[in-house]
């Protein structure tokens, strides 16, 4: 799942803007526990990867987590008072749990390497795979096993470049919600959330050819 800040604003500044985020993410899970499986926490947006295990729980966890995370920033950088900080409710799509859902996490661990802020994913100290390895008890407590197994290698795999192919797949999914993983799999998925209009082709539809059209033709 993803949020951005209105007009790619930044909501993160500084370091106390990031830690003060994680104090939310911290207070967001104790009222509202599900398995977080990976995050990264950009200048001006976020991602998460999520597994809940009923309806409605990523909708109030995610909820809490914005709604408490915009009230303290407006106090923290006195703009009470002045509008939206988020450009509206969070993006999200279900993926498969295979090799799909590892192509997620590689997107999300390595999203601050894709944007260049660093040299290596595991040096960015506001996301998941920095955390698995340097951060403290309490947010590593925040992670949950995995649905599939991290291969060994994992931080090597993060660092390594992803396909146009698969980042067209994963802003596509981002953007439109469409479910992420095989043909069929999305098919059944689309259908039991009512998610068809998701695997539809973009752009306008041809333009289908009248009758009286169809007939000068053939008079021509």
């Amino acid at each position: 799942m993803l949020n951005r800040a209105v007009a790619r604003l930044p909501l993160f500044r500084n370091e106390e803007d990031y830690a003060a985020f994680e104090r939310v993410l911290l207070e967001a899970h104790e009222r509202h526990p599900t398995r977080i499986l990976a995050w990264c926490i950009m200048r001006n947006h976020w991602h998460f990867v999520i597994w809940p295990r009923q309806d409605g729980e990523l909708t109030a966890f995610m909820r809490w987590l914005a709604h408490t995370h915009v009230m303290r920033w407006h106090v923290a950088h006195k703009t009470v008072g002045c509008g939206h900080l988020y450009q509206g409710r969070f993006k999200s799509f279900p993926v498969e749990t295979d090799e799909h859902f590892l192509t997620v996490c590689r997107y999300v661990e390595r999203n601050a390497l894709t944007a260049k802020v660093v040299q290596r994913a595991e040096d960015w100290r506001w996301g998941s795979l920095w955390v698995r390895r340097h951060g403290p008890a309490k947010l590593k407590a925040l992670l949950s096993d995995w649905p599939a197994d991290r291969p060994r290698l994992w931080v090597r795999e993060v660092n390594e470049p992803m396909s146009n192919k698969e980042m067209e797949a994963m802003r596509t999914s981002m953007t439109r919600n469409r479910p992420f993983g095989s043909e069929a799999w999305q098919r059944r998925v689309a259908n039991r959330l009512n998610l068809m209009h998701t695997l539809r082709s973009e752009g306008r539809p041809k333009k289908r050819k009248t009758t009286s059209e169809k007939v000068g033709k053939h008079k021509n």
